[in-house]
């Protein structure tokens, strides 16, 4: 099946069966999910009910519980810098609930800089926009990770937090900035013109550092029914990390899918018809008659 028609029969068959609502169900929660959190922010600001203070790098919940970015965290110990107590329980908080939900959980349902890379990956689809990326390996995240660990060590400096997106979306949409709206159109536009989720799944340091955090986590995506699939491709079209799906789907061991860069985002689960996937327990390799 070509591309074209493919992209404009993703979701069809599974929403005569189920419906809009359930062809949408964990899109329409991870944009609650990533749309609430900023909310949560914005009241202090806004309208000065504090019920979290700061931004995703560090915050404090209602003046008592610290979170800290592990990424932040690693990057200052490189850099030489001192942490302080609240650091240290920030990380220990974050860290534990990503190894339990999945560190690129992250980057689906928090991360605001993914609403902008969907929109993206939607546009080019109804576009139908086939330019390549120049095969950028999706290895190279974590080169530009050791990279930015590196810089952080010779510097001195958290050099990565000054031109990281995630940071400066989010402090901008809260606090206002300028130049940043300029670096998030052109990831945009990369994604766009460029490369299918080029940013998300290739280019990001922030989560090739979430995906080792998350590489034994508990929550998984599972084909619990891969003996139902038809080979309609449409989970392979909507996954952002299309790579992770087809051990589980096609292989002759688990139908679990373990690669750690699978963030959890139930796009495979929303507009597969048969319904061949499902959330379960990293343990829960038994496949469904």
């Amino acid at each position: 099946m070509k591309k074209n028609s493919l992209c404009r029969k993703i979701g069809s068959d599974a929403r005569a069966t189920k419906g809009w609502l359930g062809v949408n169900k964990y899109l329409l929660l991870r944009r609650f999910s990533q749309i609430g959190i900023l909310i949560l922010f914005l009241l202090g600001p806004w309208f000065d009910v504090w019920l979290i203070k700061g931004n995703l790098s560090a915050s404090l919940i209602l003046d008592t519980v610290p979170l800290t970015d592990p990424f932040v965290l690693v990057q200052s110990l490189f850099a030489g810098h001192s942490l302080i107590k609240d650091a240290l329980i920030g990380v220990l908080i974050v860290s534990l609930f990503y190894s339990f939900v999945g560190g690129r959980a992250f980057c689906s349902w928090v991360c605001p800089v993914n609403i902008v890379t969907d929109a993206a990956a939607w546009l080019r689809c109804r576009l139908k926009i086939q330019s390549k990326g120049g095969g950028v390996s999706n290895k190279m995240r974590y080169w530009l990770l050791g990279m930015s660990l590196l810089l952080a060590w010779l510097t001195g400096t958290l050099v990565w937090e000054l031109v990281n997106p995630v940071s400066i979306l989010h402090r901008g949409i809260i606090f206002g900035m300028s130049f940043g709206w300029g670096l998030i159109a052109l990831i945009f536009l990369f994604d766009l013109f460029v490369l299918k989720n080029g940013w998300c799944a290739r280019l990001c340091p922030v989560g090739a550092f979430y995906s080792i955090i998350g590489k034994k986590s508990w929550l998984r995506v599972n084909a619990l029914a891969r003996e139902k699939c038809t080979d309609c491709l449409e989970c392979f079209a909507v996954c952002p990390e299309s790579q992770v799906i087809k051990p589980a789907l096609k292989g002759n061991i688990s139908s679990i899918v373990l690669d750690s860069n699978c963030t959890n985002c139930g796009r495979c689960i929303d507009i597969c018809e048969p319904k061949v996937f499902g959330f379960s327990t990293r343990f829960n390799n038994t496949i469904k008659d």
